[in-house]
């Protein structure tokens, strides 16, 4: 396969795997090949084994990184500080793209951004959609509420008060009847006490602008 036809078959779509070249009579070893000296060309980026990016400027736009990162790492979702940020629940913008998994933690580097993936057990795996993050793109994400609580239940003692507090949320965001359901069916006496810790934030925080 000559570049040029790569670029017409994926014109639509900078991000692609192998399998995608491998119609038809097709030695995949060929193809293999061919994709590493493109790599090694500048031409492609490589994100993982088997899953390729366009290099500029060759692709038409560049993907959403939140996207890449549900690509690498197929069956994860945003969350955690990634997803609050997406949604103006913290202040803060993320460099990382964390990600939930119910595979081994691990992380991926590359030109497109940072991706980190943390694994949680099947019990906590809910609470996730597809939404739409540009015109263009759709990624599994993690409702607002939930990715507080994956946050929550995956750093060290942040169920405090004074955790909670130094996070800056945005209560107006926040639906805290989900707080509290999602906890339950989580069923883990961490996540609580947070929603406890929370509804006492967001009554001060409610006071406050009431002032």
């Amino acid at each position: 396969m000559k570049f040029e036809e790569l670029l017409h078959l994926v014109q639509n779509d900078v991000v692609f795997e192998t399998g995608l070249l491998l119609a038809g009579d097709i030695n995949p070893n060929d193809v293999r090949k061919q994709l590493s000296r493109w790599v090694k060309a500048g031409r492609l980026v490589q994100l993982r084994r088997g899953l390729y990016l366009l290099a500029r400027p060759y692709r038409t736009f560049d993907p959403h990184p939140f996207r890449v990162a549900n690509l690498i790492v197929p069956g994860s979702y945003i969350s955690c500080e990634s997803a609050l940020s997406f949604y103006g629940i913290i202040p803060e913008y993320t460099f990382q793209n964390i990600s939930i998994t119910l595979g081994r933690s691990c992380a991926y580097s590359s030109s497109v951004g940072q991706f980190q993936y943390r694994h949680i057990k099947p019990a906590l795996y809910f609470a996730y959609a597809h939404r739409k993050v540009n015109e263009h793109e759709s990624v599994f994400i993690a409702e607002p509420e939930k990715a507080l609580l994956d946050l929550i239940y995956l750093f060290p003692r942040a169920d405090s008060y004074a955790f909670l507090k130094e996070l800056r949320l945005n209560f107006d965001l926040i639906d805290m009847d989900k707080i509290y359901n999602y906890s339950r069916k989580a069923g883990i006496a961490k996540l609580t006490r947070a929603a406890n810790a929370l509804t006492l934030l967001s009554s001060q925080q409610q006071e406050y602008h009431q002032l």
